[in-house]
């Protein structure tokens, strides 16, 4: 087994090696942007109002107000999570003293996380997504494993009108994922089951 997984990564290696040597990554493919954005998903809103819109649209929930948060958090009895260190205490009293929050991710206790809290590195108004980066993300696996997802928009973080637009943005960042609300999947009878690969429930909080 590990001489197969040798031959495929030195084979790998060998196919990046031209794209290495030159120094850059192949460009994108041009297409007309029009054609392929969303218009009536954009609407007239503000762009905060219409990301919240699209992401409710596909079981997601967006808040502005960290204490409109906690109360989601509590409804559901997740009280105790992972937070990215840079954001504990600034989320701290508006969560308050119901909330235990780790700075850090035990891979050991995965039970122990009701719920993640990270940083997103974006949003896109058309399609509600959430934009992930590694280098954005204290801890991805805080962000995927438990069954609340909580992505923070600071007010550093970019909001994309459109896909197009994010594409364009996309940077040389080794892992990049849009979260489109919750984890979905479907069976082969076609019907739509949430949670399976990801969180079950995903939440944004705009902090401005």
């Amino acid at each position: 087994m590990s001489d197969d997984r040798s031959r495929i990564f030195a084979a790998i290696r060998e196919a990046l090696q031209p794209l290495q040597s030159a120094g850059k990554a192949s460009p994108y493919p041009d297409y007309e942007v029009g054609q392929l954005t969303s218009l009536p998903r954009l609407g007239a809103e503000e762009s905060w109002q219409a990301f919240a819109r699209n992401l409710a649209a596909v079981n997601g929930h967006a808040y502005e107000k960290i204490e409109e948060c906690a109360a989601f958090l509590q409804e559901h009895g997740v009280t105790e999570g992972y937070c990215d260190p840079e954001l504990i205490d600034r989320l701290r009293e508006g969560l308050g003293s119901a909330f235990t929050l780790h700075p850090e991710f035990d891979r050991a206790s995965l039970e122990r996380y009701s719920f993640g809290i990270t940083k997103a590195s974006g949003i896109i108004v058309e399609s509600g997504t959430i934009i992930l980066k590694d280098r954005g993300t204290s801890n991805r696996l805080g962000a995927l494993a438990p069954w609340v997802h909580v992505a923070v928009l600071t007010e550093e973080a970019p909001i994309f009108s459109t896909m197009s637009e994010a594409l364009a943005e996309l940077g040389d960042d080794p892992n990049v994922i849009w979260v489109t609300g919750p984890s979905k999947t479907a069976d082969v009878e076609g019907i739509l089951i949430e949670g399976v690969h990801g969180p079950g429930q995903q939440l944004c909080l705009h902090l401005s």
